[in-house]
């Protein structure tokens, strides 16, 4: 996995299918998950889910720091770098066991 302070693109690039669907489905906003990209976070690839194009996943605090995954993939239009997000949802309970430990040795 992938450390990074912050993902540095140019804007999101919401689809129409998806754009109000994690609000809808698990409570996160498009404005909960652009703030989202502003913070630390850690950034893997996810082979499992990356058929026709490179899929990203994104782990980190979200709003109140409760620990936020959100896969994603990087779109480029009119030369600019952009996140499209496919889905976003807080982690459950043993993920942020994972989380936290892997975060807790970053730290040291």
């Amino acid at each position: 996995m992938t450390y990074t302070s912050d993902v540095k693109v140019d804007g999101f690039d919401w689809d129409s299918g998806n754009s109000f669907k994690n609000e809808a489905k698990h409570g996160i906003s498009r404005e909960t998950v652009e703030a989202f990209f502003g913070r630390r976070v850690w950034v893997a690839p996810d082979p499992r889910h990356s058929g026709t194009e490179d899929r990203f996943l994104a782990i980190g605090g979200g709003p109140g720091e409760k620990p936020m995954i959100v896969a994603f993939t990087f779109r480029a239009a009119r030369g600019l770098k952009l996140i499209r997000p496919i889905s976003a949802r807080f982690m459950h309970t043993r993920e942020i066991v994972k989380y936290d430990q892997a975060f807790a040795k970053d730290e040291e």
